[in-house]
C-alpha cells in the first residue's frame, strides 16, 4: 500500500468516532499493536529527544523499504508512534521523505494533543525522516 492509501484508511477510522474520548481510545488501543523495538535497541541513542515521554525508535533497511520498530513508556505515545509506523514502516526512503502525512491534521490529531505531546509528534516525524535520509544516502552511494 502506498502512504497516501494508508493515511485514508486512518482518516476513515477515525472518522468513525464523533468525540475526541473514542478516539483517544482508539489511539491506545492501536499503541498495544505496536511493533515493539528489540531491548537491545532501548538505548539512549534510540531514544527521540524532544518528547515529554520516553520513546525509542530504530529502523533496520529491508529490501529497500524501511521497518520501523519502536516502544514507549506512555500509552498515548505508543499509540502515536504506532500510527506513523504503520503509515510509513514498509516504504522507501524516498517515499518516506516525501509524505507530507496530512492525515495527522485531518484526524484533528495535532489540535487535541497538548503542546508537548505536539512537540514529540513532531520530534517523532523528523526523526523516522532522518533515518529515511541516512539510508537513502547510503544506498545511493
Amino acid at each position: 500500500m502506498t502512504i497516501a492509501e494508508i493515511e485514508q484508511q486512518i482518516i476513515e477510522e477515525f472518522d468513525m468516532f464523533d468525540n475526541w474520548l473514542d478516539k483517544y481510545n482508539l489511539l491506545i488501543e492501536m499503541g498495544k499493536d505496536i511493533a515493539v523495538i528489540p531491548e537491545r535497541f532501548k538505548t539512549n541513542n534510540h531514544l527521540i529527544s524532544g518528547c515529554q515521554s520516553r520513546v525509542w525508535l530504530h529502523a533496520d533497511l529491508v529490501n529497500g523499504k524501511l521497518v520501523f520498530t519502536a516502544d514507549s513508556d506512555a500509552v498515548i505515545t505508543k499509540g502515536i508512534i504506532n500510527l506513523l509506523i504503520r503509515v510509513l514502516s514498509g516504504q522507501s526512503p524516498e517515499d518516506i521523505l516525501k509524505a507530507e502525512l496530512s492525515f495527522i491534521d485531518k484526524i484533528g490529531l495535532t489540535e487535541h494533543l497538548s503542546p508537548t505531546r505536539s512537540n514529540g509528534l513532531l520530534s517523532m516525524i523528523k526523526q523516522m525522516k532522518l533515518y529515511a535520509q541516512v539510508f537513502k544516502l547510503t544506498t545511493d552511494s
